[in-house]
């Protein structure tokens, strides 16, 4: 017989319907703010939590945009973050000059969203 497994209760705390009303509302104040842009908007996904937020709000931005991905750790092998941040993939497009969104997944120190910033206005 096997030994009884914990049993877990899952709740939902935002349901889909919230969050895909979210990301509309998220998409409009984006197509407002950058309608008059004299350079593409570039939104950059941090890697990999932020995929399929950033694959939905992508397809209700209307304004001229390009995608970007760039994969930072500041976790490493660790189970909480570390001041040090490690580019693991970088952009593959220029962004000087442009218009850059980072759209991350969840901020939990917010140190490598620092440091993502950080080093995008540094170049």
């Amino acid at each position: 017989m096997q030994p009884n497994l914990m049993q877990h209760h899952v709740e939902v705390m935002i349901s889909t319907q919230d969050i895909q009303q979210r990301i509309t509302e998220l998409a409009q104040r984006i197509n407002h703010d950058y309608q008059h842009a004299a350079h593409h908007l570039v939104l950059v996904g941090l890697l990999r939590g932020s995929f399929i937020f950033m694959a939905d709000l992508c397809r209700q931005i209307t304004v001229p945009h390009e995608v970007d991905f760039l994969t930072a750790s500041s976790y490493g092998n660790a189970m909480s973050s570390s001041r040090d941040v490690k580019i693991i993939k970088d952009l593959d497009q220029d962004i000087r000059e442009r218009h850059v969104l980072i759209v991350e997944d969840i901020i939990d120190s917010g140190n490598t969203l620092s440091k993502v910033r950080e080093l995008f206005w540094l170049r």
